[in-house]
């Protein structure tokens, strides 16, 4: 009875999500306050029916009712809970319905929290959200409906993916989707913005922290994914450039130059065309995203191979989507007004370069992304883009990017001066060198790759520290700084921290695969791994060969690691289980292989990392989002606007 219930939950909310776009676009455009009226309640209710929907397809995972063929398809009577529960977004249907689940509750965030906003840009927004919704509604209960009843009711499910069954994936997958959706509020703010024909500094200062808050959840998911892979995979990488972690890069990459134009926007009124370009294309790419991990035309750990039909669903309603919005954007774009002048040299200049280099930087991803796949639906050969490509265009790019954004913080608004800027960022660049160079000699062999990352590390920081030292010399109280300023410091500091990893880890990480019987060793890294066991367990689920590792300095013991091969009882897979030491500067990690025969001894494969200052890749990705938390809790994005406004506002109707 539940299953009926969710499913029937979900037909109503389609109907309240149809009312509400309908009805709230068109009563914001012709200024009908009763209609207007209905935004907010109506996505309230669309949130109350989808969550009780997700509620219902939990429950049933939760109380195994293998009757439910999505459920039997992804879940088993020993699953542990946790996995139970993270089974819910372990298949298609399931994570199309988490999909609804992350796009009803912004809605509720915006019904919520922008009370201070104009009845008719709210009533807008939640419209457009809501037609939004609409398709995915529609794609659910047409092709991926998760309630679906089996007439042949099996003993047991088929269990969840054991690469799935990992605390890593509880997370990283909502978290994820909250990214990729958030990505439709600034996207509804910027059709918004273009039926009501107002592209002013008031728009962008309305969109700017939910776009911020959608990068936030979208570096965090990012990140989840990649340690995830990194502990979990057992082949010691971070980042492999796999087409479903492009998919979210994209979406992250755009929304990065997405939240620096709004910031012009806003503050000097330019822009405006450029930035709602961005806001459409980082949607587009969050759907693109999804076609490519739905349609089957991707084979991934991350993605699900099903019935190319979904994918042409979804590639339909990309195209309806985006040859909406560039349409309307076509029709509205010569009226607006140009803001104000700027020199050659001055902020806006730096941010517009860096803006289109990260434009350029998501080009050449999404080409090697999209590439082979048109080349194969020509029937032109198959053909592989891989981490060689990625790495030989990516990072060339990203080089002026990490200089410029120093320059473009340092310079004025409007116009400066070269002179000027040499003048303050002189000792910075010089110091920046020294220490980048010496850096390099002390970590070990000289690199000039390292080196430029190290020298473009303490150019980032030292610029940062040196501008938070100045604001608060220059100011007699330090709480009367903008909460933004601190967030974008905070921000900029976790990309060097960031870069400080990948470039560490690029430049000196060792690694070996080795043959190892009882009593072996093997030297990476300054350190020394002595196998010293290998002992069978059994999990929950699964049975396990654990490997006891003596991880070994300077003749003294640090302690005993415990790598293992999993094998599930629903899967003859076998599954890696990484053991890793972690400290500030380095990871030891070791994953134990397959039993290799032959031999006077028993012996297994085994591959031992010494991977220098891999963690503060992520510790890095934790700074980027919380200096976009405290650049979003600045207090000019809470004041409530005039009653005069927000009648202005309402009027403001596009013949």
């Amino acid at each position: 009875m539940i299953p009926e219930i969710g499913h029937f939950s979900l037909i109503l909310a389609l109907f309240v999500a149809l009312a509400l776009g309908v009805l709230s676009v068109v009563g914001g455009q012709q200024g009908r306050g009763d209609w207007m009226a209905l935004a907010r309640p109506g996505a309230q209710a669309l949130w109350l029916l989808t969550a009780f929907s997700f509620g219902c397809l939990t429950y049933a995972f939760y109380t195994n009712d293998f009757s439910v063929s999505y459920v039997a398809q992804h879940s088993n009577s020993k699953l542990p809970g946790l996995y139970r529960i993270a089974g819910v977004w372990g298949g298609h249907e399931g994570s199309l319905l988490l999909w609804l689940m992350m796009l009803s509750s912004w809605m509720l965030a915006v019904s919520i929290f922008s009370r201070q906003l104009p009845d008719a840009m709210v009533s807008r927004v939640l419209g457009i959200l809501g037609l939004v919704a609409v398709g995915f509604l529609l794609f659910m209960l047409i092709t991926s409906n998760p309630f679906l009843r089996l007439s042949d009711i099996p003993a047991d499910g088929r269990d969840l993916n054991p690469l799935l069954q990992d605390p890593g994936l509880v997370f990283h997958p909502p978290m994820l989707y909250m990214g990729y959706v958030g990505m439709a509020v600034p996207f509804a703010f910027s059709i918004a913005a273009l039926l009501n024909g107002r592209l002013d500094a008031a728009w962008a200062r309305w969109s700017r922290p939910w776009a911020t808050a959608a990068w936030i959840f979208l570096t965090l998911g990012i990140a989840l994914g990649s340690w995830w892979a990194y502990y979990e995979l057992g082949w010691g990488g971070w980042w492999f450039w796999d087409p479903v972690e492009n998919a979210s890069f994209l979406p992250w990459l755009v929304g990065t130059a997405l939240i620096h134009s709004l910031a012009v926007t806003e503050k000097r009124g330019l822009f405006r065309n450029w930035t709602i370009v961005l806001a459409i294309t980082a949607f587009s790419l969050s759907l693109l995203g999804t076609f490519l991990v739905r349609s089957g035309v991707l084979t991934s750990v991350h993605a699900f191979a099903i019935d190319p039909k979904r994918g042409v669903f979804i590639l339909l309603f990309l195209t309806v989507v985006v040859g909406g919005s560039l349409t309307l954007f076509a029709m509205r774009a010569s009226k607006v007004r140009s803001g104000g002048a700027f020199a050659l040299v001055s902020r806006e200049t730096f941010l517009l370069v860096n803006n289109m280099l990260l434009a350029t930087a998501a080009a050449t991803v999404l080409l090697g992304t999209l590439y082979p796949l048109i080349v194969d639906a020509l029937n032109l050969g198959k053909l592989s883009v891989g981490p060689p490509y990625f790495n030989s265009v990516f990072a060339p790019i990203m080089v002026p990017v990490l200089l410029f954004m120093v320059i473009g913080s340092w310079a004025r608004w409007k116009s400066d001066s070269v002179a000027e800027l040499a003048k303050k960022l002189r000792p910075v660049a010089i110091l920046a060198v020294l220490l980048g160079c010496g850096a390099t000699l002390l970590a070990g062999a000289w690199s000039t790759l390292v080196a430029l990352g190290l020298t473009l590390v303490f150019w980032i920081v030292l610029a940062s520290l040196l501008q938070i030292y100045r604001q608060l010399k220059d100011t007699v109280n330090w709480k009367s700084t903008p909460m933004s300023f601190w967030g974008m410091h905070v921000a900029h500091i976790g990309i060097a921290v960031c870069v400080v990893g990948i470039t560490m880890v690029k430049g000196y990480e060792t690694e070996k695969d080795v043959r190892m019987a009882l009593g072996d060793t093997v030297s990476v890294g300054g350190y020394t791994f002595r196998l010293t066991g290998i002992r069978e367990a059994q999990g929950p689920n699964y049975n396990a060969d654990v490997g006891d590792v003596e991880l070994i300095r300077d003749g003294r013991v640090l302690r005993t690691m415990h790598p293992e091969k999993r094998t599930y009882f629903s899967s003859t897979m076998p599954m890696t289980e990484a053991a890793i030491d972690t400290s500030l500067t380095r990871d030891v990690y070791v994953s134990l292989g397959e039993r290799l025969e032959g031999g006077a001894s028993p012996a297994w494969a085994m591959r031992v990392y010494h991977k220098p200052f891999v963690s503060w890749i992520w510790g890095g990705c934790l700074l980027m989002a919380l200096g976009g938390a405290i650049a979003a809790l600045d207090r000019r994005y809470r004041k409530k606007i005039a009653a005069s406004a927000r009648a202005g506002v309402a009027k403001g109707v596009v013949a």
